[in-house]
């Protein structure tokens, strides 16, 4: 294959959800050309609907993942996590040691043999599909809603590899969204997903009205939950300090704008977990990391308390008042316990 096919475009993003076509309009604005790839052509003519008239000629969607594959060299799959596998299948026969992947996806992947559970991220998903070592992720505080709106926002591109972050650093960066660089790709994914289930109960918080104070200690325990559940999983605590950790987990326990943040709080006002999911036209990723992160839990008799009772309020229909009033009477005398 001639290098000389990758000429034009800055990316080629899978997912036309409202995530990709947020960075796929970051870039068209900063003067670049984007491949977006989606699942059929129907799709594809959905999402052209919704590219904004200014960026039509340098936002263009394809369904064809050969014409994608060899038009472009930096590959960025922002779609579902149930997705994730499918599509990794579909573009495998495309891959070639010269593409660069980095996701924006914030879910988890689970292996199950017999009773055990193993969990991947999808860096590790790719590793052994697509077998590559060229991959990095994409994390942040980024709703994408407010990076639509043109309002300002930062992300962690996390790889271990230099040249994969400044890559994705060239082609991101832009006078209103900052791009920093981490190694810690395994840890930054895992705040990412943990900070998902985090945010369904800040909503529930929120919809209850328990207060400032209340909703302050839930967050800060929240992030001690997720460090505690990132360690175990062998990430290391400094990530969760930083923009793609603590920063995302704010961004996402106090903005309305947020998915997960949105289950919680309908649940709070009397909505059933049904009805909810019923009228959310994307994915709230939140809800399947918190089954999977609460399986895990029991298997190995992690302290959990956020996750368990996230996972009773959704899953076993427990009354979700008593759930944040439990939360709040947590018998810990521990402020910080590592």
């Amino acid at each position: 294959m001639n290098h000389h096919s990758h000429s034009g475009y800055a990316a080629g993003i899978i997912g036309g959800g409202s995530f990709g076509l947020a960075l796929a309009h970051l870039m068209a604005e900063a003067g670049q050309k984007i491949l977006l790839l989606t699942r059929h052509r129907e799709q594809c003519n959905q999402v052209s609907l919704k590219i904004q008239a200014p960026f039509a000629r340098q936002i263009i969607p394809v369904h064809d993942a050969s014409v994608f594959m060899q038009q472009c060299r930096l590959i960025i799959p922002v779609i579902p996590s149930k997705d994730f596998e499918d599509v990794l299948w579909k573009i495998k026969p495309f891959s070639t040691p010269y593409h660069v992947y980095i996701h924006g996806t914030k879910g988890i992947h689970i292996q199950q043999s017999g009773e055990l559970i193993n969990v991947e991220t999808m860096s590790q998903l790719m590793h052994r599909i697509l077998e590559t070592e060229r991959v990095a992720c994409l994390a942040g505080p980024n709703l994408a809603r407010e990076i639509s709106e043109g309002k300002p926002a930062a992300t962690v591109i996390a790889s271990q590899h230099r040249d994969i972050q400044e890559l994705g650093g060239s082609v991101l960066r832009s006078h209103r969204f900052q791009v920093l660089y981490n190694d810690d790709i395994y840890g930054i994914e895992l705040c990412g997903v943990l900070k998902n289930i985090m945010a369904i109960a800040a909503g529930a918080a929120s919809g209850l009205e328990v207060g400032d104070n209340a909703k302050a200690l839930l967050v800060n325990r929240a992030l001690v939950e997720m460090i505690h559940i990132g360690t175990q999983l062998g990430a290391s605590v400094k990530s969760f300090y930083g923009v793609a950790g603590m920063g995302d987990l704010m961004a996402t326990c106090y903005s309305s704008h947020s998915r997960n943040y949105s289950v919680g709080y309908r649940l709070a006002r009397g909505e059933s977990f049904a009805q909810i999911s019923a009228s959310m036209d994307e994915t709230a990723e939140g809800v399947n990391t918190t089954r999977l992160i609460y399986q895990l839990a029991e298997q190995h008799h992690w302290k959990t308390p956020i996750t368990k009772m996230v996972y009773k309020v959704l899953f076993e229909e427990f009354p979700i008042k008593e759930a944040i009033s439990h939360l709040m009477k947590l018998p810990v005398r521990e402020d910080i316990g590592f």
